[in-house]
């Protein structure tokens, strides 16, 4: 077998995928036996000949000591409920039919005259042992509305219903420098689309997109950014279990019967035995271990019920961090210590990592803890949305979640001694205040089994609220949870309850891309205004402006005579924020915040951003207007109390401001950037917030938990930035690796929680230099053609590609800094801008050359902010799709604005061959004859024995030819058939071996286009016994034309001919449906 099939995806992936579930308790179902046992229907995606027997021979009513089977009615009215679930979105279908799966349903029966509900399940979660799992590949499902399908790769099924579908790509599969997994989701995302297969999706669970080298996973409707790296924990007495099972599983034969079936229906059956008998033993891969982790039915089962969260609209699945922690966690409190009660303790998770999930998590796995009788699970925390998170992800487990309204609330709840009508609690969630009200009416609850979850413990959990949470439960577990490391202080305070159960720092949150991190620099604000750069910027910033709007901002400006120093201060930061946020993200969709250290001050700043033409607006609590009372916040100064009348009239309430303020902020037109005090600070996310401007005293956790506000993830987006007005950080304490601000972490902790811009500045010299080095063999880098043709290898293009955009990305921070146009001199700087404008026109102009498709990711919505900003006069085209040359007017509108006659000629035959690629399969005969003349052109120019005239005037000729659709020598017969020129092209070097003319050989093809016609229907490229009844058709036609001339063809080569039609057939239907899609 060549080398390159083992890189095919079935060879490389998909097959070795299949084998390793097998192993791990999967029994495999063919293609045409998983549509066997879904009714033999495309649009069916539950396999109701599994389910309905599983259901009848492990459901049934325990009624007054008897034991009964539910009835044929009621087993098909619960595959109904499954299967017949209307389709609204797919989020909200998947939520119900999650409900329906974890909970069950409840079916009306007579039994010896009563007639009663009982309940029916569709999965047992608690005994694994007692499911059936199967797993399938090439699974075809027919489109909404619509006879066309879409077909996945693997999917696996519990008791017949379909809970894991995989996405498989080979390990070479790259695009435009990401890895061949990121096209995995984004077919798995475009299948879930409204217009798509999204039914497919409805009861699924987990999803995963593999290669060997690379694996991710998710759940229904995750966006690409939130796919996420599973990285297996073990127990230091456990280290390498893990491996050492994925190794032996993956090295576990097959059983002869099983290996027959996996193989024995594809095309390539002797190639793929002959490459796995050749193999031997292999090493795990990225794509193993991943299913080897997730996809154990255990596992699966595991994650499925206890680990999943419905979110405010969105469905979210445990990382490995949360899962872990919640393992050790539930492997702590599962059993008392020598006190007869559960010992608790701390869990650190970086902030933006999901640990308000975590805690949503461990408290349903607590409630359904099977050896904890009657838990009671209480969750302190000041987060309104975790009450919304909560509430969903019970129901849908069967327990009830409710809110202490107050202390007395609380303490009913606690006891169980509640008023009438109100209902009982498996969930408390209560804040941290509330506990003064219990502990004073003296509430006590000494029981062992009360969970007290605390959000940011470190905060509350070791003050005076310990106590008096103390004195009311007594012997509760308490569990805290920090997003900040503990200080040397609070650590040894924490072991009291227990130490630290599980940590994930920054760093490792980094590594894994739950969050970006963090860039820091810090700015000194002189106190005089630079009037030359304020004017340059006044002339900057008003050029969209008309005139009267120009003298209007100039006279708010001309205000600095009349002010302060202070306020001078204020009023200059105000400007540099203005031009940082105007220069680098305005238009991008990123958001800032503006930290400031009062009410009065935060007021000034909103006026002034304004005036510098900034969107922004500001939240605040409200002010204390009471008389005598303390005015540390600036509440009592006019312009706050006016400000905050302003909101109350225009909004109504503090609610309905903050909501309205909080959702344009949100939106990528909406505000820019938000002024704030100390709301906000902590506990507000939202992932567009990308700045984050201090002009405030910070430390420690306020520090840690304000920089949080901007290192949540979002497209685009590289890093969260830092710009310091303050010094909150003080000097970098080179001893300690810690800075002032963080003196109190141990340095371990906080490693890696900043980066100095400049480290990312210093980047950018070798980011040059080696943008530069791709293209040391071209003696004349001036000479714009040369480098064109230079990159005509498509693998030199992916390196300038890459180190393209790495460099454009090291350029975008350093220009953000003030620090890089304070140490780089100005020529050098104009030389880095210069080259990015070079570069980028070259990115565009051999992308067009040699026909690729457009890449609308991340570089372009970046560089173009980048050279609209920075870099003047660009006259650079904007690229907006690959040109198709039968788009004859588009297409040769773009090539008059070529240059030189080589560039159109390039430009002509790489979209040829583009094109070619495309469809050969369509009509291999005609595209092969094209392949090879325009193959031939461009040897011929490059050998020098055409000038540039002549390879233009070929050029031409050949697009023009191509452009009609016929091949010149066709006979004339064939001409008023759509499909028959093409099995003409197939069958007439053959035939014309055995004496057929070029008029027999086309009757031929168009008797062969009436056979394929005849025998068509819906999705006949999938179906296996339609081709059998088309090969059959076709053998009869061939025999036909034996009888008639003579020959006898070799069978050997009239099923190679049979072959080649049915498959050009296929590949011309699927073109057509593509089309009409």
């Amino acid at each position: 077998m060549p080398p390159t099939d083992a890189y095919l995806e079935e060879i490389s992936s998909q097959l070795p995928a299949l084998q390793l579930l097998i192993n791990l308790g999967w029994q495999y179902l063919t293609p045409g036996e998983a549509l066997a046992l879904r009714d033999g229907k495309l649009k069916n995606v539950v396999l109701t000949g599994v389910l309905e027997p599983w259901l009848a021979e492990h459901n049934a009513i325990d009624f007054k000591g008897g034991r009964h089977a539910f009835s044929a009615a009621n087993l098909r009215e619960a595959v109904e409920r499954l299967v017949d679930e209307p389709f609204q979105s797919l989020l909200l279908t998947n939520a119900r039919l999650y409900e329906l799966l974890t909970l069950g349903t409840s079916l009306t029966q007579s039994i010896d005259g009563d007639r009663k509900s009982f309940d029916l399940h569709y999965i047992d979660w608690r005994h694994p042992e007692r499911n059936v799992y199967h797993v399938t590949d090439e699974f075809s499902v027919e489109k909404r509305g619509s006879h066309s399908t879409r077909r996945a790769d693997i999917v696996l099924f519990v008791n017949g219903i379909p809970l894991a579908v995989i996405e498989c790509k080979r390990a070479d599969k790259e695009h435009h420098g990401e890895k061949a997994v990121a096209l995995g989701i984004k077919q798995l995302g475009v299948y879930q689309r409204e217009e798509e297969i999204p039914h497919f999706f409805a009861t699924s669970q987990l999803l995963l997109a593999i290669s060997p080298n690379d694996a991710l996973y998710a759940t229904t409707g995750t966006k690409k950014k939130f796919w996420s790296v599973w990285r297996e924990e073990e127990r230091a007495q456990d280290a390498g279990a893990f491996e050492r099972m994925v190794h032996e599983r993956i090295n576990q034969p097959l059983p002869r019967t099983t290996e027959d079936r996996l193989y024995g229906w594809r095309e390539y059956e002797r190639r793929i035995r002959a490459h796995f008998a050749a193999l031997g033993e292999r090493l795990p891969t990225a794509q193993d271990r991943l299913i080897a982790a997730l996809l154990r039915p255990e596992r699966l089962l595991e994650l499925a019920y206890q680990y999943i969260v419905f979110d405010d609209g969105v469905k979210k699945i445990a990382r490995y961090q949360q899962y872990f922690a919640i393992r050790a966690t539930l492997d702590r409190v599962g059993q008392r210590n020598a006190q007869g009660t559960r010992t608790g303790g701390v869990i650190w998770h970086t902030t933006g990592s999901g640990k308000s999930l975590t805690m949503v998590m461990l408290a349903k796995a607590l409630a359904l803890h099977p050896a904890i009788r009657n838990p009671r699970v209480v969750l302190v925390t000041d987060r309104v949305d975790l009450d919304r998170q909560l509430w969903g992800t019970f129901h849908a487990c069967g327990k009830a979640v409710v809110q202490a309204k107050d202390g007395r609330h609380l303490v009913r709840l606690v006891t169980g001694k509640l008023d009438p009508g109100e209902p009982r609690a498996d969930v408390i969630t209560t804040v941290i205040n509330k506990f003064d009200q219990a502990a004073a009416q003296h509430a006590r609850d000494s029981g062992i089994d009360i969970f007290v979850l605390v959000d940011e413990g470190h905060r509350s959990q070791y003050g005076q609220f310990n106590a008096k949470m103390q004195r009311v439960f007594p012997n509760a577990c308490y569990i805290g949870y920090t997003g900040t490391p503990l200080t040397k202080g609070e650590k040894s305070t924490a072991v009291k309850f227990g130490s630290f159960i599980h940590k994930y720092p920054m760093r490792q949150a980094v590594g894994d891309h739950a969050v970006v991190p963090l860039l820091y620099e810090g700015r000194v604000v002189d106190q005089d205004v630079d009037k030359a750069q304020l004017e340059r910027w006044f002339e900057r910033t008003t050029r969209h402006l008309t005139p009267e709007q120009t003298a209007d901002l100039k006279r708010k400006m001309s205000r600095s005579e009349a002010v302060t120093a202070t306020e001078q201060r204020i009023k200059e930061i105000a400007y540099n924020v203005a031009l940082h946020y105007e220069q680098q993200w305005r238009g991008t969709g990123f958001k800032a915040q503006l930290a400031t250290p009062s009410k009065r001050i935060a007021v000034k700043y909103l006026r002034y951003l304004r005036d510098y033409g900034i969107d922004a607006a500001l939240v605040i609590s409200p002010p204390d207007s009471r008389e005598g009372g303390e005015d540390e916040d600036g509440s009592n100064q006019p312009e706050v109390q006016a400000y905050w009348k302003q909101m109350m009239e225009r909004y109504g309430s503090e609610e309905a401001y903050q909501r309205e303020i909080l959702g344009s902020f949100g939106q990528a037109d909406g505000i820019e950037i938000l002024v704030v005090v100390d709301k906000l600070l902590t506990g507000f996310d939202e992932p567009r917030n990308t700045v984050l401007y201090i002009d405030k005293p910070l430390k420690e956790h306020t520090l840690l938990q304000a920089i949080a506000r901007v290192n949540r993830l979002h497209d685009g987006k590289d890093f969260g930035y830092i710009v310091d007005y303050r010094g909150v950080l003080g000097q970098l304490n080179e001893a300690m690796n810690l800075y002032d601000a963080l003196a109190e972490f141990d340095a371990e902790d906080v490693e890696d929680t900043f980066h100095d811009i400049g480290e990312q500045i210093r980047l950018l010299p070798q980011c040059h230099s080696d943008l530069w080095a791709i293209f040391a063999p071209v003696t004349n880098r001036n000479d714009r053609e040369a480098m064109e043709r230079f990159l005509e290898p498509e693998d030199r293009r992916q390196r300038f590609y890459a180190a393209l955009t790495d460099y454009a990305r090291a350029l975008r921070v350093a220009m953000s800094s003030v620090q890089f146009f304070a140490e780089v001199p100005d020529a050098q700087i104009n030389r880095y801008r210069g080259d990015l404008k070079f570069f980028h026109e070259l990115r565009q102009a051999v992308k067009l050359r040699y026909a690729e498709a457009i890449d609308y990711r991340e570089y372009e919505e970046k560089v173009r902010k980048l050279m609209d900003e920075h870099i003047r006069a660009t006259g650079t085209t904007v690229i907006t799709g690959l040109v198709n040359i039968f788009d004859v007017e588009k297409f040769d509108a773009e090539l008059e604005r070529l240059g030189t006659s080589t560039a159109k000629a390039d430009t002509i035959l790489n979209r040829m061959q583009h094109t070619i690629s495309e469809r050969m399969d369509e009509d291999p005969a005609f595209y092969r004859k094209f392949s090879e003349l325009v193959a031939e052109t461009i040897a011929a120019y490059r050998q020098g024995r055409i000038d540039e005239l002549e390879y233009l005037r070929q050029a031409q000729a050949h697009m023009h030819e191509m452009r009609s659709g016929r091949d010149s020598g066709v006979p004339a017969q064939l001409l008023r058939y759509r499909d028959a020129p093409a099995y003409y092209g197939i069958v007439r070097e053959t035939l014309a071996a055995y004496g057929l003319d070029d008029e027999a050989i086309a009757d031929v093809a168009i008797r062969q286009e009436a056979v394929i016609e005849q025998h068509k229907v819906t999705d006949w490229a999938r179906n296996h016994d339609v081709q059998r009844e088309m090969r059959r058709g076709l053998d009869d036609l061939f025999y036909t034309v034996e009888e008639q001339t003579g020959a006898l063809i070799e069978v050997e080569q009239l099923n190679q001919m049979i072959d080649q039609v049915i498959e050009v057939a296929k590949a011309r239907s699927n073109g057509r449906d593509n089309e009409a899609d």
